[in-house]
């Protein structure tokens, strides 16, 4: 269930071809997989429609959504009908169902990470800009209290609605801010005309945007590179468990299969790889448990050691979260990332941020409480 039509249909199209790419991969012994393919079209109410459809026609288990937005929509409908959603994409956290299975990074593996780095690189102000949804609001909010933690800034905070390419007035605001570096929570059409009007904005005023304004997001794959253009596509950091750059045997033979079968893209991302992932864990889950059962394929689905093209990556039982390998990415003029640091394997995820960043850091060591009553 992916919208290959929309605002963002380009990502979703690589997320369908990972899907089905695990698919046409020589199958777990004794099981057929048949996919049933559905396109809510970037349409938020459709998603829950397709969702009761798919379910009622006694299908148990779907790989699909992208946004925030629309996971949130659907997860009612697989916890009231039984069924089990497998989310293929890097997301806020903070969330947790006994029905779904999140093969996407968690924010300890993609915003703490990207934090780190940009304060150590690039600098302690930040100036952040995102689409107008729950990914972009609760992603900030966790970019936000790391850097206050840290002792850094956010000077200001600018969303726009999904889609939407007027871009000039955020452009201006963050000239105006001059921030060290600026967060970026912007998806699908709007992303690509921010990058290309920020480029042409500072090239106008004789600004190098790559060292005065680096761009950094959780969001930026390589077919939204080839999307923004030659004439913005270089110099950009992202966050990322994965790149199409990485030098693995596991990697070289899904890049070579996934071009074979989609000559015609797009380019394989992150979100693409989730979803390979997702369907390759639920594949081999099916084949263990001999039924389609959600609580049976859930546990099999826990004891499950995938070779991805990433590197490891298993489930947490505790979560149903995966294990999953951080890295940082510098874009090129090829529409590909240069990798800078990585984690040498996989971190468990963390979706409520309970391990890796206190939350109330800042408010810890500035206690004044007294007593009341």
């Amino acid at each position: 269930m992916f919208s290959t039509t929309g605002p963002y249909n380009v990502v979703a199209r690589s997320m369908l071809n990972g899907a089905l790419l695990a698919v046409a991969e020589r199958p777990a012994p004794g099981i057929t997989i048949e996919p049933v393919v559905v396109n809510p079209g970037g349409e938020l109410g459709r998603y829950a429609a397709l969702s009761r459809e798919l379910l009622h026609d006694g299908i148990r288990h779907v790989v699909g959504c992208y946004t925030s937005s629309s996971r949130k929509e659907v997860i009612p409908c697989f916890e009231k009908h039984d069924g089990l959603l497998w989310y293929p994409s890097h997301y806020e956290g903070f969330e947790s169902s006994g029905n779904v299975i999140y093969t996407g990074a968690s924010p300890n593996q993609h915003v703490l990470p990207l934090v780190d780095h940009a304060l150590a690189t690039l600098g302690t102000s930040a100036f952040c800009v995102g689409s107008n949804y729950i990914w972009a609001w609760e992603n900030t909010r966790i970019f936000r209290e790391a850097m206050t933690a840290r002792g850094a800034r956010v000077l200001a905070e600018r969303y726009v609605p999904v889609g939407d390419t007027e871009i000039d007035q955020v452009v201006e605001a963050i000239l105006e801010a001059r921030p060290a570096f600026v967060f970026n929570n912007l998806i699908g059409t709007s992303n690509y005309a921010f990058f290309r009007a920020f480029r042409a904005a500072c090239a106008a005023r004789g600004i190098d945007q790559r060292t005065t304004f680096p761009v950094v997001s959780c969001t930026l794959s390589e077919p939204e590179l080839e999307e923004i253009g030659q004439e913005a596509v270089d110099g950009h950091l992202s966050s990322s468990v994965y790149f199409s750059s990485l030098a693995s045997p596991a990697n070289a033979a899904f890049t070579r299969f996934y071009g074979e079968t989609f000559p015609e893209g797009p380019t394989t991302s992150a979100d693409a790889e989730a979803s390979y992932i997702a369907m390759k864990l639920l594949i081999l889950s099916l084949a263990e448990s001999g039924t389609d059962d959600v609580e049976t394929v859930k546990e099999a689905a826990t004891r499950q050691h995938l070779l991805a093209p990433q590197g490891e990556v298993r489930i947490d039982p505790q979560t149903l979260h995966a294990y999953l390998t951080p890295r940082i990415g510098i874009s090129n003029a090829q529409a590909r990332f240069d990798i800078l640091v990585e984690e040498p394997g996989p971190v468990r995820p963390d979706p409520y941020l309970v391990q890796s960043s206190p939350r109330y850091a800042v408010a810890a060591r500035n206690a004044t409480l007294r007593v009341v009553k």
